[in-house]
């Protein structure tokens, strides 16, 4: 049994078990977001039970909302399977990510206060700094709360599109990271992409802000497309 699993007993067996539901919720999803689960692995309520010394009640429920959240799947008579998302499923992201990012980063060009500002460009600054080491490397960001896109998607001050980008999106777009990986290279060209999105910001101006995440995405996706074998920069038919 995990720490924080231990630490869920309360005088309620209600509450009991909705906390190690969200335990459970949370330590699964570092799991397939990490790789640790793999796309395709098989999520046992009896085995994750016995794992965790708990009953299959919080189990279910965590699995449920790992559902909801597009992360895993019930597939008839196999049970419950972690996602293992295609190519043209992670083209489909891009190019609602497009949309998305492109709006949240027009709003927070005048939403963001100076401050949160500040921070971002720390962020983009060590993130400069850690590519500088290699600058062949990819641009990982594996800090969730240090994620130039996730202080975006915060600061543009709209809980429906925030909670839409950094809930229900960027969950399944890390998985698709995981199952179809990085794209050598692409990462310097992303930080300077990230720089001059990061001076419109700061310059307030939205339309160019919003004009700039959206190429930034579109470099992505061609960069993806161009990583295929034989895709000819094609999506694949």
């Amino acid at each position: 049994m995990t720490d924080t699993l231990s630490t869920t007993l309360t005088s309620s067996p209600t509450e009991r078990r909705s906390n190690q539901s969200d335990s459970l919720y949370e330590t699964l999803t570092v799991g397939i977001m990490t790789g640790r689960i793999q796309p395709g692995d098989k999520l046992n309520e009896l085995v994750l039970a016995e794992e965790f010394g708990v009953s299959r009640a919080p189990i279910r429920e965590a699995l449920r909302r790992l559902q909801e959240k597009g992360l895993v799947t019930h597939v008839a008579h196999q049970g419950v399977r972690v996602i293992s998302p295609t190519l043209e499923d992670f083209l489909s992201l891009l190019d609602v990510r497009e949309a998305l990012e492109g709006m949240a980063s027009r709003l927070a060009a005048t939403e963001m206060a100076s401050d949160e500002l500040d921070r971002l460009a720390d962020v983009v600054e060590q993130h400069g700094r850690e590519l500088q080491r290699n600058p062949d490397g990819p641009y990982v960001q594996n800090d969730f709360d240090n994620d130039f896109h996730v202080r975006i998607a915060r600061g543009c001050r709209n809980p429906v599109l925030t909670d839409l980008l950094c809930d229900q999106f960027y969950p399944r777009l890390k998985l698709c990271r995981t199952r179809h990986g990085l794209v050598k290279g692409r990462g310097l060209a992303a930080w300077n992409e990230h720089r001059r999105i990061l001076a419109a910001l700061m310059e307030r101006d939205g339309d160019v802000a919003e004009l700039l995440m959206r190429r930034h995405v579109r470099s992505a996706r061609a960069a993806l497309l161009s990583s295929v074998p034989g895709s000819n920069g094609r999506p694949p038919v």
